[in-house]
């Protein structure tokens, strides 16, 4: 076991790890915050992805140490801490860009990235820059509408 400091969603966490701990393990099991999804456990879908120091990263496939000392947002933490929704996750509600749910959380903080780092504006470059987070159920469409509505309201 190894002390694993970092700021998890604007609050500094300590909590002791073993050096074979997974970063989504750490986020759910440890931490108790179950947003984060695990679908695969290989980096094929998406489900788990967060933000580490801003970059969209797959939690299932980074160990829990290489986070130390960084800046961690999960899904619990892109809405401001009155409550008031992010830009991204009005857009997903408003354009109905989810279904079951269970792709969201990492669509959402993919897409967050997307339009922070790499803005784009055709149907096309959103389908693009999305590509390696996996949806079952929606067949995008509503997914791309609600990228590029929260695009322009994040300009």
């Amino acid at each position: 076991m190894a002390l694993l400091t970092l700021t998890v969603n604007g609050k500094v966490v300590s909590r002791d790890v073993a050096p074979q701990t997974l970063l989504s393990e750490f986020i759910r099991e440890t931490l108790r915050l179950t947003g984060t999804h695990v679908g695969c456990d290989t980096g094929q879908c998406g489900a788990c992805t967060v933000h580490l120091d801003g970059r969209a990263v797959k939690s299932c496939v980074m160990l829990a140490s290489q986070a130390g000392g960084a800046a961690l947002t999960t899904i619990e933490g892109v809405a401001a801490a009155d409550g008031t929704l992010h830009p991204m996750q009005v857009a997903f509600n408003e354009c109905h860009g989810l279904q079951c749910g269970f792709c969201t959380p990492g669509m959402v903080m993919s897409a967050i990235d997307l339009v922070k780092h790499h803005p784009c504006g055709s149907d096309a470059e959103i389908r693009e820059g999305l590509e390696g987070n996996f949806c079952r159920c929606t067949g995008y469409q509503n997914i791309v509408k609600a990228v590029a509505q929260a695009a322009k309201a994040m300009a």
